[in-house]
């Protein structure tokens, strides 16, 4: 079986080039104030910047950012449910459509965006691809730079698969609402994935019941190093 690795951002890498980005995605999914848990709440980690939802009449409706109660929340969820890849989840401040924003300085072949979004240059992309890297798919930015000859920076769309084994979960951790599906957990110490709820023909995903963590293939850490290509660092992952 193959071996899988948590993402997180070189530091010593980024400090290296010096490049900042401060931005983030234009439309999303409201957050909810659920009546059946009393949370109010909205995910991070669940973003599709390849899905343009400028062909929706109803547009305006994913551009502020605030909380609906449930039913709202639900049927504005339905009007992106077509564009969106079979199965995803679409949880409470979702995001879509392109990263908007500002960016200064250097940046090397890969860069991060608040250590939770994953951008890489066109060149690097392609490398990987050569690699034989599989399920890779990014999609332009609109990041504004002030220098002449700006880097063209894509992001890459990594969707949520699989779970978190219950092992490493509190046994005694809430439910998920039955209402709006909020799942309170925390992130566990000692995180384990579930092998069998695991995507395959996928080397770059989130984990589908925590999204803010990343996680690689050995396939393309192996790749990534190979290649040099720095800003990322790997911490080995047990699958159970």
């Amino acid at each position: 079986m193959s071996r899988f690795f948590w993402m997180h951002e070189d530091k010593a890498a980024a400090a290296k080039y010096g490049g900042e980005i401060n931005a983030w995605h234009k439309l999303s999914l409201p957050g909810v104030s659920c009546g059946t848990c009393g949370e109010t709440w909205a995910h991070t980690g669940h973003e599709y910047p390849c899905v343009d939802l400028a062909q929706l009449p109803e547009r305006n409706e994913f551009a502020r950012p605030r909380p609906e109660p449930f039913p709202e929340f639900a049927r504005l969820r339905e009007l992106v449910r077509p564009l969106v890849p079979p199965g995803a989840e679409l949880p409470p401040g979702t995001g879509f459509g392109p990263l908007v924003g500002r960016a200064t300085g250097v940046f090397g072949p890969i860069a991060w965006v608040w250590g939770q979004k994953l951008l890489v240059q066109r060149e690097a992309l392609s490398r990987l691809h050569s690699e034989g890297v599989q399920g890779l798919q990014a999609c332009p930015t609109q990041l504004r730079f002030r220098q002449k000859d700006p880097p063209e920076l894509l992001e890459l769309q990594i969707e949520p698969h699989g779970r978190l084994h219950p092992d490493c979960i509190p046994p005694d951790e809430p439910p998920p609402c039955v209402t709006c599906g909020r799942f309170g957990l925390t992130r566990p110490d000692a995180p384990i994935l579930d092998a069998a709820s695991l995507p395959t023909g996928l080397d770059l995903f989130r984990v589908g019941n925590f999204s803010t963590m990343i996680v690689g293939t050995e396939r393309f850490m192996e790749a990534v190093r190979r290649l040099d290509l720095d800003g990322i660092t790997f911490q080995a992952l047990p699958a159970h």
